[in-house]
């Protein structure tokens, strides 16, 4: 009896020191979904940049500018000299217009009221916190956003729909300085 306890006891360790079997996975998934949204992603891209050199092209009296951050500009008021441009932390106060590429407008000034904006401190969409940091205060830009630098997939859950371009016409009221310790 001895014998036989000792043998199951071996065994049941011999077996228990098995390393555990990965479990496979019921399905394989293939590359395609993403193939075909980055495709998607792509020809959407591409329509939209052919809509604004489009709309450059049909506008040779303003001199429009390609930002690095994937939006192009145009001055409407321009402040030369020293002034200042937002700075991490500093108080925008600015006002703004939305209209779509057709020049329809989706919220006007008067909608929009005139916002203060804690630079990267607060939720805006990407490409008008990157369009202020390239104002002074007293200027006027006139921006033309590809969806991905506005309101992207989701659009803004209100009137702007899903990748929508838009131009934000932007005036900077004031530019108020952090105060440093």
């Amino acid at each position: 009896m001895k014998q036989l306890l000792t043998i199951l006891l071996v065994t049941f360790l011999f077996f228990g020191c098995n390393q555990p079997e990965a479990r496979r996975p019921v399905s394989v998934k293939s590359g395609s979904f993403i193939d075909k949204s980055v495709a998607l992603n792509k020809s959407l891209n591409n329509e939209q940049h052919e809509r604004i050199q489009h709309i450059i092209q049909n506008n040779p009296e303003t001199k429009f500018i390609a930002s690095p951050n994937g939006f192009w500009y145009y001055y409407n008021v321009k402040v030369e000299g020293d002034s200042i441009t937002p700075k991490f932390g500093n108080i925008v106060n600015f006002n703004y217009d939305v209209t779509d590429f057709n020049n329809a407008t989706i919220y006007s000034q008067e909608e929009l009221k005139t916002q203060n904006y804690a630079m990267d401190q607060e939720e805006i969409f990407s490409g008008l916190r990157e369009g202020l940091k390239l104002m002074k205060a007293g200027e006027t830009i006139t921006f033309l956003f590809p969806s991905d630098k506005a309101y992207g997939y989701y659009g803004d859950e209100n009137k702007i729909g899903a990748n929508i371009s838009i131009i934000c016409t932007v005036t900077i009221n004031s530019i108020t300085q952090k105060e440093t310790n």
